[in-house]
């Protein structure tokens, strides 16, 4: 039995946080009805593409069901109205107040007390910018992440994926768990507002640790560390390596390693803030050693040693790597029009076993007849 087998949700979110929330849920067994008007969630809409269907749909809805509805029609706004109120959670990411216009905000409570509502939007449901778009490229410039990402001296940069997006995902997964949890014990359920920019912004404790304790503004320092020394990427014969030096003994052996004693006994270098003071004098020494040998033997070398130390690898040489394979990290999943789709899915392993849906991504509307019926709605 998965974890979260028998609860019900109402999946009324489209594009990535709300979706990759969803999905984690189906992972882990729950039913997850996704509601998609006649156009489809605007994900079946951007590629990349495989046979006319989009990965990043295919990714982030894998193990739902499909039900289309024109929530513009009243007809149709009542139909989501009485699935809403047989299941236990439902998922919105529309504009802040736009659900409630439609009969599906949290005022469902009312009828129903035990049910759980969670709300994911750029900015959250109260506050000046709630009503703001979102975007995860504005999210991530609002919230300080940008500004503290980029090399040394240069401009602020944009982390290379939607973390935005999957964050307040995550959290959505993480709020409506405790939330189950609390209704287990009260039987009432509870409004969940998850944002993009809270998100983000908690997520920042090197950047906050800095900002409201030492009293220093957060800098850009590329691929190394703002607070300990040697800690990032370091310039080998054919490609680069990251080293990871937190602390004395670690900090001792790396100096053992590259021949280097004399900073080992510098006095100057006894300390992270010491060695984070001098880190260009540190760096060059340390690609003195590392830009006469390969990345393999350079951290061959440094594994011996007992140094944290790995090869930046591409994400197919991370995909195709031993670890990732037994870890089953990509997974195929029975896929309607493809057959097989790739999948990735929620990381943890529960018992020894990793959970996975049973089927990838459903077609638009393919489950609307079933469902209705199931719930004992027309669908005419």
């Amino acid at each position: 039995m998965k974890p979260l087998e028998g609860l019900r949700i109402l999946d009324l979110t489209r594009v990535m946080a709300g979706p990759f929330c969803t999905a984690l849920l189906a992972d882990l067994g729950a039913e997850v009805i996704k509601l998609e008007p006649p156009t489809g969630d605007d994900y079946r809409h951007i590629g990349p593409f495989v046979q006319g269907e989009s990965a990043l749909f295919t990714l982030m809805n894998r193990g739902k069901h499909s039900i289309m509805l024109d929530l513009k029609e009243p007809q149709a706004q009542g139909t989501a109205r009485a699935i809403a109120l047989q299941c236990d959670v439902i998922v919105e990411n529309f504009r802040p107040g736009v659900a409630s216009r439609l009969g599906l905000g949290p005022e469902l409570r009312a009828e129903k007390p035990a049910l759980i509502y969670a709300s994911i939007s750029g900015f959250g449901q109260t506050g000046p910018a709630a009503h703001l778009p979102a975007y995860d490229l504005i999210a991530q410039a609002m919230s300080g992440l940008m500004d503290a990402t980029g090399e040394e001296g240069g401009a602020a940069l944009k982390v290379g994926e939607a973390y935005g997006d999957l964050m307040a995902g995550l959290y959505a997964s993480w709020a409506i768990l405790a939330a189950l949890h609390k209704r287990t014990a009260t039987g009432e359920g509870s409004t969940i507002d998850v944002a993009m920019f809270d998100a983000l912004f908690s997520l920042l404790p090197t950047s906050h640790a800095l900002q409201f304790y030492a009293n220093k503004a957060p800098q850009r320092v590329g691929n190394r560390h703002p607070l300990s020394t040697p800690f990032g990427c370091f310039q080998c014969a054919d490609g680069q390596a990251v080293v990871a030096v937190l602390g004395d003994r670690h900090w001792q052996a790396l100096c053992s390693v590259i021949g280097r004693p004399d900073l080992a006994d510098d006095p100057a270098l006894a300390t992270d803030e010491g060695r984070t003071t001098e880190e260009p004098r540190v760096k060059l020494a340390i690609e003195g050693f590392t830009k006469a040998r390969s990345t393999a033997e350079v951290v061959a070398l440094l594994a011996a040693a007992g140094i944290p130390t790995a090869q930046v690898q591409s994400l197919a040489e991370a995909a195709a790597s031993p670890h990732a394979k037994a870890r089953g990290l990509v997974t195929d999943l029975p896929h309607a029009k493809l057959g097989t789709a790739t999948t990735i899915g929620q990381p943890v392993q529960f018992d020894g076993q990793k959970p996975i849906p049973t089927t990838s991504a459903p077609a638009l509307g393919a489950d609307t007849a079933a469902i209705l019926t199931r719930f004992g709605l027309s669908h005419d």
